[in-house]
């Protein structure tokens, strides 16, 4: 059989640990223990806790906690996995099958893309688009779906252009896979990550009924080591994801879990996203103002959420290539092919300056190499 890798993850788990700086993630400045169990009750709470196998689908207050962030959602409706990742793969192995038509958001997070036709689907896309602000080309969805159109696949907001869908696009994709009756599936990561605005974006929760919604602690709450997500949908589909998550992984760890429950929970989950829409903001800033400092070789369109940038390079050069060249500097960014826009490259911000700035410094000596042929 043949099997499409995916480049992304593949690249970065090759050189992330080989660089001295690492801008090829896909969040901020991770949280610590400490910041997650402050008090002396807390840290016993942890010490408390049994190490036998946990409730496979999740625990029902975490279950509940994350059912609680979308409208008429109850806990037997959400199933607790490895991370997104996770939580991804089972979508599509539950709503897809060999022949199906797929359609995804690009530039994007590939996994759906991938998984879709590594598992004998046909896959297309529709785009966002660079010289409209990174809007999405919705005359362009309507052209690509099809009466056998099965899935529809959306970021929301977008990795790793940082837009966010407006309420009209929403309904208009919505609409659109309601007349050919194709599932949607919104992956939120990014919800709480926001630039401008302390709102969160809204979940597409509760506006179709055909539906199903991925997130994890990873992004917005900075706590990607955990590797817990979860998926909120109807409850059969979701039944029918526990049938695959007990192939694949059992359950996730039973101290994940018990973590989770203390980040969801209010007030943490507030400072938590306080404390990672401080790193997004400064981190912008101090990114924009090293674009600013190109003279126009490197060019950005801020993100309406994420602590991503989507940087447009003026070399006429494919993006592997310039990425190998920051690479043997001593930094690593994301690869435009990869999310299949070349001459761009996706590089993280939301960092302590101590770190970012002179990986920024290396990124400036690498680009002025590069100019200069």
């Amino acid at each position: 059989m043949s099997f499409a890798p995916f480049q992304l993850e593949e690249w970065q788990s090759l050189y992330e640990m080989e660089v001295p700086y690492n801008l090829a993630d896909s969040g901020v400045a991770p949280v610590v223990l400490r910041e997650l169990v402050p008090t002396p009750e807390a840290v016993q709470a942890l010490l408390e806790v049994d190490l036998h196998y946990p409730a496979v689908n999740g625990t029902e207050d975490l279950r509940r906690l994350i059912a609680g962030l979308y409208p008429g959602v109850g806990p037997a409706q959400v199933l607790v996995t490895v991370g997104a990742a996770e939580a991804n793969a089972l979508c599509v192995a539950t709503l897809t099958a060999p022949g199906d038509h797929v359609v995804v958001l690009e530039p994007g997070y590939r996994q759906v893309a991938g998984m879709a036709a590594n598992n004998g689907c046909e896959v297309d896309s529709f785009h966002l688009v660079e010289s409209d602000g990174w809007r999405p080309d919705l005359d362009e969805l309507e052209r690509v779906v099809r009466p056998d159109t099965r899935l529809i696949a959306v970021s929301n907001p977008n990795n790793p252009t940082g837009a966010i869908l407006t309420p009209d696009e929403v309904s208009r994709i919505l609409a659109v896979a309601e007349r050919v009756g194709a599932w949607v599936l919104a992956d939120e990561v990014y919800r709480g990550s926001e630039m401008d605005r302390d709102e969160e974006t809204p979940t597409l929760v509760g506006q179709y009924d055909r539906l199903v919604v991925t997130n994890s602690l990873s992004k917005a709450y900075g706590l990607s080591g955990l590797r817990l997500g979860w998926v909120a949908g109807p409850q059969q589909v979701v039944d029918d994801m526990w049938r695959r998550h007990e192939y694949a992984t059992i359950s996730t760890s039973k101290l994940s879990m018990h973590l989770a429950q203390i980040a969801l929970s209010e007030p943490c989950r507030s400072e938590l996203f306080r404390r990672n829409r401080a790193f997004i903001r400064e981190g912008w800033a101090r990114l924009q103002a090293w674009v600013e400092s190109t003279d126009g070789l490197v060019t950005a369109i801020k993100p309406e959420a994420t602590a991503l940038a989507f940087l447009r390079y003026d070399l006429d050069l494919p993006s592997l290539e310039v990425a190998h060249a920051l690479r043997r500097g001593g930094v690593l960014v994301g690869v435009g092919a990869h999310f299949g826009v070349e001459h761009h490259l996706r590089v993280t911000h939301g960092l302590v300056a101590e770190y970012m700035e002179p990986a920024l410094e290396r990124m400036t000596g690498v680009f002025s190499a590069l100019r200069a042929g």
